[in-house]
């Protein structure tokens, strides 16, 4: 992935300036968050304000940053960080809307069974909370005038950046063709299904269509069936001018990868988990962590980030999918699998990603 587009952050004020080498900042913001509890010196955070239910497995929260927040463009994501039995947990999800006239931040999160963070987020959260924010990143975007004719391919929970998308064209009054495609198991699953509806019929340059891969198609803006040939030629119109934006599962967006990349204009993707492949690296490896001194046994084909979990240490991370660099860190010595790909790496590296990165040699660290 390129370089991130993140929003600039806020220049500090001249008040600030003057007294920065004379604040400690975690300092100050233990003493501010007593009298509010989203006053601190430069951290961002924010307060959940709202939520609604968003599908049969989904809710949307809604969050009012503090004045450290530096925005966003539709498309991106941000890393929310949640205290959960004592222990500090970061996940990125998506913001689903453009910036809104009340500055509020809506993420639509689905409760995953074996996610800690999601089924938090949907059961327990209150409103009144506090989370950590991470600033916006992601170049999932539109380009600042849009032009031309463009293809969203959204699955599952890949709906929630294309919604933002979706909704950013219709705030003004959709000046491209766009056609939706969105892949759910059921009906019931599908997240913004009666506002994308009502859009499609006020816009007649927007075209939807729901595809359900475990249900019956019940009206005419559904169908049935998973992403090949066939169905894009029913439903996705003439490929070779679209600009194509897809998301979901890492499986989904390669599919449509090798389906489309070379048959469209452009073609931008996000996956919000690694597509499956087969590691075949087998034993065990050592690390040696150059700043702690330590050194471990971990197995080869697994991720970094989970074979020092597993250790017992906590790196940091957030979106464990190769997307936030949450967890990035130096490697000085040793070669290392890209899990998405496979493919081998050898030089050393100042951005190695823990999460979608193995041991394929011993390997020295910068942690």
């Amino acid at each position: 992935m390129n370089a991130q587009i993140r929003p600039s952050p806020r220049r500090p004020g001249p008040l600030k300036r003057l007294l920065r080498p004379l604040v400690k900042p975690d300092v100050f913001d233990f003493w501010a968050t007593r009298f509010h509890r989203t006053w601190t010196w430069e951290r961002p955070l924010a307060r959940l304000v709202a939520r609604e239910a968003a599908s049969a497995d989904a809710v949307t929260l809604l969050f009012k940053p503090n004045r450290h927040w530096a925005g966003h463009r539709a498309g991106q994501h941000v890393n929310l960080g949640i205290e959960i039995d004592g222990v500090r947990l970061t996940r990125s999800y998506s913001l689903t809307a453009p910036p809104r006239a009340d500055g509020l931040l809506p993420v639509t999160v689905k409760a995953i069974e074996a996610g800690k963070v999601s089924r938090h987020l949907c059961r327990d959260a209150r409103i009144g909370d506090i989370v950590d924010l991470g600033q916006a990143f992601g170049e999932l975007t539109l380009p600042a005038s849009p032009q031309g004719a463009f293809l969203l391919l959204a699955a599952g929970s890949g709906i929630t950046p294309l919604m933002a998308l979706v909704r950013e064209l219709a705030g003004q009054g959709m000046p491209v063709d766009l056609t939706l495609l969105y892949w759910v198991r059921r009906r019931e699953e599908a997240c913004f299904l009666d506002e994308v509806r009502t859009l499609a019929a006020a816009h007649p340059r927007f075209r939807f269509r729901l595809l359900l891969t475990r249900d019956t198609a019940a009206s005419s803006d559904e169908a049935e069936g998973r992403i090949d040939d066939a169905l894009l030629g029913a439903h996705a119109g003439d490929l070779s001018s679209q600009q194509v934006m897809a998301c979901g599962p890492g499986g989904f967006v390669e599919a449509a990868r090798g389906l489309l990349a070379s048959r469209v204009s452009t073609f931008q993707a996000e996956a919000f988990t690694a597509p499956p492949v087969t590691v075949v690296d087998e034993g065990e490896v050592d690390i040696r962590l150059q700043r702690s001194g330590r050194t471990l046994r971990v197995p080869r084909g697994e991720s970094l980030l989970a074979a020092l979990e597993q250790q017992g240490l906590k790196p940091p991370s957030g979106c464990r999918m190769g997307i936030c660099n949450t967890c990035a860190c130096g490697k000085s010595a040793g070669s290392t699998r890209h899990l998405p790909s496979g493919e081998l790496m050898h030089e050393p590296s100042l951005a190695l990603k823990l999460c979608i990165h193995s041991a394929a040699t011993d390997l020295e660290l910068d942690l």
